[in-house]
């Protein structure tokens, strides 16, 4: 079943494949979780981290949580795609981040600070800030 609106709203939680940046075919989930009243809706797109281990993707550097530029990066440009069809007002990529930020808070400014990475329209275009932290 592909991944699209309708599928999300019929069944809540889908769970599929994805050929990640190295080529390796591995589980991944979407989630529609809907905020309801004036607070935001989110889509969380994820892999699991034993996934990427099975992979062989490093996605461990000693720090205190998941962190892996090649991940970052691929879900940054899989996050740009989406934006293109469907504009939204914060991305978010990195470890566990649902619900970590809202546009409002951030009032359309980059953090020069980044734990995460943000997607965050601009004058009409998309900036990522990749993590930095």
């Amino acid at each position: 079943m592909p991944c699209t609106v309708g599928s999300l709203t019929e069944y809540g939680h889908l769970r599929g494949q994805v050929r990640l940046p190295t080529n390796q075919l591995v589980v991944c989930g979407c989630v529609a979780i809907r905020g309801g009243d004036d607070s935001s809706d989110w889509l969380d797109f994820y892999v699991p981290v034993g996934a990427l281990g099975n992979a062989g993707l490093a996605y461990w550097d000693g720090r205190p949580f998941f962190r892996s530029d090649v991940m970052d990066d691929w879900l940054a440009a899989i996050g740009r795609e989406t934006f293109t069809r469907a504009a939204f007002s914060l991305g978010v990529v990195g470890f566990e981040v649902s619900g970590c930020a809202d546009a409002g808070t951030l009032a359309g400014q980059m953090p020069q600070e980044r734990g995460v990475g943000y997607l965050l329209p601009i004058g009409g275009a998309l900036h990522y800030g990749a993590a930095n932290a």
